[in-house]
């Protein structure tokens, strides 16, 4: 064997006892912290929120243009991939531009389950508590429900303040959920008197209490007809594999919302298929900025 090719067999040797080394070397995880942009201390909740933030590609304090925001909850978990959507969506200009809000309360899981099951929910339910504590693991007499009318106080008093005061943001008002937070967008709507006027209902819980909160609602739907409101998109969904009772409770929701023939609320509905109450987040996401911020 000639030298020059015992160098090259030596080299090749040496790299791959240095390259499987190197791919044999355990790494410590990276941190990437979502750090939010703002802290408030609630007056009315007594509890403190964070607020994290994206713009659009066109935001910039050098002109006049304002903007319509999504307020998202669950704002830590769902955040992020509402702004990915919305960047990607936004770059081809498929949707109009949009400020997003993410608002979550809570340090780790067991504080945030705690503080969204009482600010999500419109009234108390102490037997779903005590069953939520055994089935997640909160520590008994943690949880309690029924925060609902304050925390929509202080989004209007506390929040949307902050950032209308600095943010070129307009009073295209939007919030969407998932979950319990679906509820409490659903109660929004009901209830906030025109105050939000795109909403996002994914896999609403609508089911709490017995359907209280869902009766309520209906009963606001046949009675009331005609709606003094300003026009309004409304976009519910929920996966086909749910339990048994969410899909009847949204269809029955949206179906007594459509027979009332509001002239200012557009209602969109969606049933995707395949996916359950976890796996149609990322589609919900997607489909809640599409239709309620869509370029017209």
């Amino acid at each position: 064997m000639c030298s020059n090719t015992k160098i090259y067999l030596l080299a090749a040797l040496s790299f791959l006892l240095i390259s499987n080394f190197s791919f044999g070397q355990k790494l410590e995880p990276k941190s990437r912290p979502l750090e939010p942009d703002h802290f408030i201390n609630s007056k009315i909740t007594g509890e403190k929120y964070q607020l994290y933030i994206s713009f659009p590609s066109s935001y910039s304090t050098e002109d006049s243009l304002t903007y319509p925001v999504l307020y998202v909850l669950d704002g830590a978990y769902s955040f992020p991939t509402f702004n990915l959507i919305n960047r990607r969506l936004s770059s081809m200009r498929m949707i109009q531009d949009v400020v997003i809000v993410g608002i979550h309360s809570g340090t780790d899981r067991n504080s945030w389950f705690i503080n969204r099951t009482l600010d999500y929910t419109p009234t108390s339910d102490t037997l779903d508590d005590r069953k939520a504590e055994k089935k997640f693991g909160i520590p008994e007499g943690k949880l309690s429900s029924g925060g609902a009318q304050k925390f929509l106080e202080c989004i209007k008093n506390e929040i949307t303040p902050l950032i209308e005061k600095h943010y070129k943001v307009n009073q295209e008002r939007g919030i969407a959920g998932h979950s319990l937070g679906g509820l409490f967008a659903a109660y929004c709507f009901v209830n906030s008197d025109g105050y939000f006027n795109r909403f996002g209902l994914n896999s609403p819980s609508l089911w709490w209490e017995d359907e209280k909160f869902l009766k309520e609602a209906v009963d606001k739907f046949k009675v009331n007809k005609a709606w003094e409101i300003p026009p309004s998109k409304v976009f519910v969904s929920v996966g086909e594999k749910e339990t048994e009772i969410e899909i009847p409770t949204v269809e029955s929701f949206c179906q007594h919302l459509r027979d009332a023939n509001y002239k200012n609320i557009e209602l969109t509905w969606q049933i995707f298929t395949h996916e359950t109450h976890m796996t149609v987040m990322p589609a919900s996401m997607s489909r809640t900025i599409t239709v309620l911020y869509a370029n017209e």
